[in-house]
């Protein structure tokens, strides 16, 4: 009778472990599509045996755990990978407007500067006509509006990029936040001897999108917690201690800083990695050179112009005026060339005051068809007056630097991509829910599961029977 009862408890065991089974199976089945799961298993271990008889008989099987279908290499590659994937991507849409701003179409700054120099041309032809003159002074400010547009532009793709990083911050956050919170509960249900599995698959996808946005790097203390930090060592993640970080708008300046145990400190540039550098890069590095090398054309035109026209006289026979407005710079010792696009401005207010004419010698005048000046001003054009270029060169250069980074980023972007889709597809056929693979399994407990009840059954019989022989 003892052996029956022996039989019948394995039978149990049997029972709930193909119970279980399924319902892990059928779990698999509904997280096919969840993003990070990875695919669970039971561990069966056989209950230690019982000496019955002179002979160890097995006492059934349970489930000691459920396995997670992991590896670490390919998560930390992936979460390496993305960010790369996440600095390139940052960078694209800003690069996309540059990219428009700085165009290489018919209507472009090339184009103004052209039309600017060719007027001086039309002028030198009827250097007395007034309608000439007030052609060269409106092609002087067109020439000025259209600095001032591009650096109102190029203002413009930083502010937003501002908002962009203003936008990030608040779900940057919330997961730093969910990771020391999912370090908590990993903690206090591994500490118990079970396996939190979908909060770790959970946080591997937090990290993993840490990583795209920030450039995070994670690794593990003694006590199995994931530490998440800044590329440049500054701790986002300790524990079930979580750091803070702000976005400080001061005017149109916005810094990051990272808030930790009652102390702020500064976020670098090098303490950035994956979308926000992109934008901080584009922001504070290629913007401002794009704006620098737009002043110095700028102050370039200003300064050949103004001392070639100071040179001239207009038709009052006077000499010494600047046709643009000189540039100065705002904060000494600055670059002469500082915002020299922002104040770009015609100086003249009247079209008698344009210089086409040689200065005469006192007490001369201009002589009528004098265009000797003018001349002189519509060949500075094909000058090389910025080291070795022209200003048209000079321009040419600014374009082809954008065109280059465009480009560049595009290939890399999608190289990104191209990485982070074979990794993804190797971690989901290594630790994903395959459908036929499941169904098979299905299959197999679904089984086990009617023999055991078939088993249950027939002890039950002959348990019925060992009554029915004792009355």
């Amino acid at each position: 009778m003892a052996g029956l009862f022996t039989a019948l408890n394995a039978g149990r065991t049997s029972l709930e472990v193909n119970q279980k089974s399924i319902e892990i199976i059928g779990n698999n089945i509904s997280n096919i599509n969840t993003e990070g799961y990875s695919r669970q298993s039971a561990v069966l271990t056989p209950y230690p045996s019982m000496n019955f008889g002179g002979f160890f008989i097995g006492q059934g099987v349970l489930v000691s755990d459920v396995r997670r279908d992991h590896d670490a290499f390919i998560t930390d590659q992936l979460q390496e990978k993305s960010i790369e994937f996440g600095l390139q991507n940052g960078q694209a849409n800003p690069l996309a407007e540059l990219e428009r701003i700085f165009n290489i179409t018919d209507d472009n700054l090339s184009t103004e500067i052209d039309s600017f120099f060719d007027s001086w041309q039309e002028l030198s032809a009827n250097p007395s006509g007034l309608v000439e003159r007030d052609i060269v002074i409106q092609r002087g400010e067109l020439l000025s509006e259209n600095f001032h547009s591009i650096t109102n532009n190029l203002n413009s793709v930083q502010l937003n990029i501002n908002d962009a990083i203003v936008s990030k911050v608040d779900d940057i956050n919330s997961k730093i936040t969910e990771i020391g919170e999912l370090n908590t509960r990993i903690f206090n249900v591994e500490i118990q001897g079970q396996t939190a599995n979908s909060a770790r698959d959970r946080r591997d996808v937090l990290a993993k999108d840490l990583a795209t946005s920030l450039g995070a790097q994670t690794y593990y203390d003694s006590k199995g917690m994931m530490a998440v930090q800044l590329p440049g060592g500054l701790p986002l993640v300790q524990g079930n201690s979580t750091m803070t970080i702000e976005a400080v708008q001061n005017g149109q300046e916005l810094d990051l800083k990272l808030k930790a145990g009652g102390v702020t400190r500064s976020i670098g540039l090098n303490n950035l990695g994956g979308e926000v550098f992109g934008l901080v890069n584009i922001r504070d590095v290629v913007i401002p050179g794009l704006q620098d090398n737009l002043d110095q054309l700028a102050y370039g035109i200003t300064e050949a112009v103004n001392t070639a026209h100071a040179a001239g006289a207009g038709l009052d026979s006077v000499s010494g005026r600047n046709f643009f407005t000189p540039n100065v710079a705002v904060v000494p010792p600055a670059n002469a060339w500082q915002d020299a696009a922002r104040n770009m401005g015609v100086a003249l207010t009247d079209s008698s005051q344009v210089a086409a004419a040689a200065a005469p010698t006192p007490p001369a005048t201009v002589a009528k068809g004098d265009n000797r000046n003018a001349l002189l001003i519509a060949n500075l054009g094909e000058k090389s007056l910025i080291g070795s270029d022209t200003f048209n060169s000079y321009y040419g250069k600014m374009t082809a630097t954008v065109g280059i980074m465009t480009n560049q980023n595009t290939l890399s972007l999608g190289g990104a991509e191209d990485a982070m889709v074979q990794l993804q597809n190797l971690r989901d056929g290594l630790a994903g829910v395959s459908l036929e693979e499941e169904m098979i399994n299905l299959i197999q407990f679904q089984r086990g599961f009617e023999s055991s009840a078939k088993f249950l059954s027939t002890i039950d019989e002959m348990m019925a029977s060992l009554m029915d022989l004792k009355r």
